[in-house]
């Protein structure tokens, strides 16, 4: 059914006279399209704000603009862009919106509606489609609402921003078509949006699985942001020839192992090293789970092979495939490096110059730097081997060896290659979202941060310059920002642990509450620990959802959260907003508070529930701090309103 919601019935009837008579003129037709690409059939526009409309035209042109009964007027710069600001509408629809120049051409879109559009973005867990979440045969099948439009941006990577206008995706109305390969969390989010607000309901994703929030910011921000200066200058380096990035980047790549790396430091890239007391090492899978003592290791581990190559073998060039490395390595054959990489599905395939090998004993030595998940060159076997230049080739698919360097926290971030989609800096902004241009927001759900856990510290200050950048990018001073704390995923402990994962959540529960336009959408109960990625998106768009409304003020429920945390003669009162309904599920008290010593020494505690407060009676005047559900993955129970679990959190003691 049509939505037609104006202030006014006779407003209403004069712009629907103005829309079909429009639409029932002559058409001109156009060489090329006047409008942007994000206009098109279905599309949705931003209710009650001004309406950012733009495209292309003959240099000098004045473009004429009309949506329903509303003309504005505009010329084209001297590079043929043009921009119109349309007043702000009320939601309803449909309308036609059209772009003209006098005795030039005309372009007419229609069935536009007016209500709300959200950006969807993130890594694999907001990338992750309908099709793969629970119960998605009747999710899908029951996908049919003309009024929530789904636009899906293409994976893009750009060392800058294009020049030339970019199409990167397309409207359309749900249906079970459209909805199969959609964002899941981003799809249920909308279509709880829909049924509480009964407005239009636009949705655009944008998400690269495994990406690094440095990579979704512009130039700009992260220049503003400081300490980016060699990955920048190589980048602009790459977009002038990339064979001129590369050399500044291998040189970067080089420095950070030789400096930081102590298999490195210790020779264990070059031949003459032994390593006959080295572990053997499946060719293929995570380490994780083909190496026991690697089952929770994140950090730099060496692989070594060594391959019997015949005079004729070794005078020609090559070409080594390793297959995906999780997630950085380093390369070296016969002590010579041949290329570096991140990212932690990107294949990797190193040029081998001729004269690089021997006939006999050759080495392949590869430094692996895994910073969260899985690790290690986990690509099928049978992709391992090295071709040469007369097209034969051996398999490197047995006969790896492996050894321990050092763990994550022993070592500093690696450099990124900044030209790389997912792992790079701007590149996902520049070839997914500036293409969006300014185009008309109502707010962005956030679903990231798996992959910049070793780094908990730095994303204090990258969240809020992405939200920032933003926010300038779709002018919208007001943009809610929405983000999913990282589920559960990991290992279980029955001890306390300093848990990367937990810090990141932190990081993220810290952001959002200095943000009076955040929200926060907690995730800690409804992951799985087995499985980075958990189908139940249907709760997470809930939740969304929940945090969309309670920031206009519709719903009161939150995840609750500490307001205090203040030493009393009874012990440690963990105090809440007054009147908050907590409930302790599935046992008589609430589990999973640490009470931790000024050494960092912590330890699970009994807590007591006490209305809105929970009590730890058995503190010591030693300590200085609190957690709550602080791990990888943690068991919490307690709850509040609508379902809702406590954000998890670590608190100085007052």
């Amino acid at each position: 059914m049509r939505l037609m919601k104006l202030s006014v019935a006779a407003a209403a009837a004069l712009m629907m006279t103005s829309v079909w008579s429009a639409h029932a003129r002559a058409q001109t037709p156009v060489s090329a399209p006047l409008l942007d690409g994000m206009f098109q059939d279905h599309a949705v526009l931003q209710r009650g704000q001004p309406v950012a409309v733009w495209g292309q035209a003959t240099p000098g042109a004045t473009v004429s603009v009309t949506l329903g009964q509303t003309q504005v007027q505009t010329a084209a710069g001297t590079d043929g862009q043009w921009r119109a600001t349309l007043p702000a509408m009320v939601a309803g629809g449909p309308y036609v919106l059209t772009a003209e120049v006098a005795g030039a051409g005309r372009q007419t879109v229609s069935d536009v509606m007016v209500g709300d559009v959200w950006l969807c973005s993130g890594q694999s867990n907001m990338e992750f489609a309908v099709r793969q979440a629970t119960n998605a045969e009747s999710e899908i099948g029951n996908a049919n609402d003309d009024n929530l439009r789904l636009f899906l941006v293409g994976r893009s990577s750009r060392p800058a921003p294009s020049t030339i206008p970019q199409q990167v995706g397309h409207w359309r109305t749900t249906s079970p078509e459209s909805v199969r390969d959609f964002s899941a969390a981003c799809y249920f989010m909308g279509r709880d949006l829909r049924r509480s607000e009964n407005v239009p309901i636009g949705l655009i994703a944008a998400s690269w699985g495994g990406s690094i929030i440095e990579d979704w910011l512009s130039r700009d921000a992260v220049v503003r942001l400081g300490g980016h200066e060699e990955a920048l200058d190589a980048l602009d380096a790459y977009a002038r020839d990339p064979s001129e990035g590369d050399a500044i980047w291998r040189r970067v790549t080089q420095s950070w192992w030789s400096a930081n790396d102590p298999g490195t430091g210790q020779g264990w890239n070059l031949p003459q090293t032994r390593d006959d007391d080295w572990a053997p090492i499946a060719a293929e899978g995570f380490w994780e789970s083909t190496v026991p003592g690697l089952a929770t290791f994140d950090g730099i581990v060496w692989l070594r092979r060594d391959i019997q190559l015949t005079a004729a073998q070794a005078r020609q060039a090559a070409i080594l495939e390793l297959g995906p490395v999780d997630d950085a390595d380093v390369t070296w054959i016969n002590g010579q490096y041949v290329g570096g990489q991140q990212g932690w599905d990107t294949p990797r395939t190193y040029a081998v110059p001729a004269g690089t090998l021997k006939a006999g004993r050759n080495l392949i030595a590869i430094g692996v730097l895994d910073t969260n998940g899985g690790g290690g060159a986990w690509g099928p076997a049978a992709n391992k081997r090295l071709v040469f230049a007369d097209g034969s080739s051996v398999s490197l698919s047995s006969g790896w060896r492996h050894r321990v360097a050092a763990p994550l926290g022993d070592v500093p971030n690696p450099p990124r290659t900044p030209w790389i989609g997912g792992s790079g800096t701007t590149t996902l902004y520049n070839g997914m979202i500036a293409p969006l241009g300014a185009y008309g927001l109502k707010g962005m759900a956030w679903y990231q941060g798996e992959s910049n856990v070793g780094d908990y510290v730095g994303y204090r200050r990258l969240l809020p310059a992405l939200f920032a950048d933003w926010r300038a990018r779709f002018e919208s001073p007001e943009m809610r920002m929405l983000v999913v704390q990282l589920a559960n995923f990991g290992p279980m402990s029955g001890q306390p642990t300093n848990s990367y994962w937990a810090a990141l959540r932190e990081s993220q529960r810290t952001v959002v509450n200095a943000d009076p336009l955040a929200g926060l959408a907690v995730a800690i109960d409804i992951g799985d620990r087995y499985d980075i990625h958990p189908t139940n998106k249907l709760e997470v768009g809930r939740r969304l959802a929940l945090e969309a409304r309670r920031l206009d003020g519709t719903v009161q429920p939150v995840s609750p959260q500490p307001i205090s945390v203040e030493r009393g003669a009874d012990g440690v009162h963990v105090r809440y907003a007054p009147g908050t309904a907590l409930t302790a599920l599935g046992f008589n008290r609430p589990i999973g508070f640490e009470l931790c010593g000024g050494d960092d020494a912590c330890r699970f505690v009994d807590a007591t529930l006490d209305g809105d407060q929970v009590v730890l009676p058995s503190a010591l005047p030693t300590d200085v701090k609190v957690r709550l559900c602080w791990a990888d993955s943690s068991i919490c129970n307690l709850y509040g309103p609508a379902g809702l679990p406590a954000v998890p959190f670590e608190a100085v003691i007052r």
